[in-house]
């Protein structure tokens, strides 16, 4: 049975980002459900913009972003479309448009050799024994052990991980559903809708490579029939569906008080969507995955005795954000409220439609 500093259970960005940063410095097993490289195995279901804060990391990090990653066309703007209202107001944004899965195997190729990476794993069981993490995982059909001082989970809203730290604790979930359609739009376009009709949160939309994603967070309970709703009440406003290449879904999380930051505890640690770092008024993680990966790898290559407080301290700042962002969402979702700010037109940029667009 090997033994490891540090064991990883996820390599989405927050565990890619750790798994890189601590190499060489620590002795690293790393398990994930994707496969090293192609379109098999675990993939992530995601719109794939890449925000300012994660942009921000990888200027820190020194690394540039490689044109495999990156995804046709980039937009700098958020239609937003109030359903109750009929309001739409453009914002500007500077995000990147990314292939997702592109973007975490470019993330898991960042990770040195020096680094135990088991691709296409699979985490069957973890259990606490004389001061040790004990894993066992099953890669290739086979089983295997080790045991580790430190266990990081960084394994998504899923999270094994947090549900073993803390079987009691509850956090606010939709399921995720998004589709893929042939882009038959006459210019390409980003949005974000609400429509407390079909649901509390928000709905989503990107141009990709050719293709139009649409997607939502729904209630756990109705969130098909809720999606297939919204569709149709969104064809009015010239939204072009079609018939669906691919459908694709996932739990998300999305905080909604302070106490749905957790850290871990007895020498294991949570980072990324595991730890509840994710936008309760946009649900981008990335940002907040790199963040949470740098601080937690700055804490374990530390001298600090006691790292689990270490790291709940110095996560506070991103907390206290994240806890802006819940207080953004409560904004958002009230239907006066986002009305107030949308017919304020504060931050709107008026589209100037030529002949052809307004014809189209």
């Amino acid at each position: 049975m090997q033994h490891f500093d540090v064991a990883i259970i996820g390599l989405g960005p927050a565990g890619a980002a750790l798994a890189r940063q601590l190499a060489g410095g620590m002795s690293v097993l790393a398990l994930d459900k994707k496969q090293q490289q192609g379109t098999g195995g675990f993939m992530k279901p995601c719109g794939g913009l890449l925000a300012p804060d994660a942009q921000r990391s990888f200027i820190r990090a020194g690394i540039t972003l490689p044109v495999q990653v990156m995804a046709d066309p980039q937009i700098f703007s958020v239609q937003t479309l109030d359903m109750q209202t009929g309001i739409t107001r453009n914002y500007q944004r500077s995000y990147v448009n990314i292939d997702r899965h592109a973007f975490d195997l470019w993330m898991k190729s960042l990770i040195p050799a020096s680094v135990t990476v088991h691709h296409d794993a699979l985490c069957k069981k973890v259990c606490r024994q004389d001061n040790r993490w004990h894993l066992t995982y099953a890669v290739d059909g086979k089983t295997h052990e080790a045991t580790a001082d430190y266990l990081v989970g960084g394994d998504g809203a899923n999270s094994m991980v947090r549900r073993l730290l803390y079987p009691d604790h509850e956090i606010r979930k939709y399921v995720s559903l998004q589709q893929w359609f042939k882009d038959r739009h006459p210019s390409p376009f980003y949005s974000c809708v609400f429509d407390n009709e079909t649901t509390d949160c928000y709905s989503w939309s990107i141009c990709k490579d050719g293709y139009f994603i649409f997607g939502g967070a729904f209630s756990m309970k109705d969130g098909r029939e809720n999606f297939s709703r919204l569709k149709q009440r969104l064809e009015p406003f010239d939204f072009r569906f079609g018939d669906a290449v691919k459908t694709e879904k996932c739990t998300v999380l999305c905080p909604s008080r302070w106490a749905d930051f957790v850290c871990g505890k007895e020498n294991a640690f949570l980072i990324g969507e595991a730890a509840g770092f994710i936008s309760a008024s946009s649900l981008e993680g990335i940002s907040y995955a790199l963040d949470s990966a740098e601080i937690l790898a700055g804490v374990l290559r530390g001298e600090t005795k006691n790292l689990n407080a270490a790291y709940w301290k110095k996560t506070r700042r991103l907390r206290m954000k994240l806890l802006g962002k819940i207080i953004k969402n409560r904004c958002l979702t009230t239907p006066w409220i986002r009305s107030l700010i949308m017919k304020s037109g504060i931050g709107h940029i008026p589209v100037q439609q030529t002949p052809t667009q307004a014809r189209a």
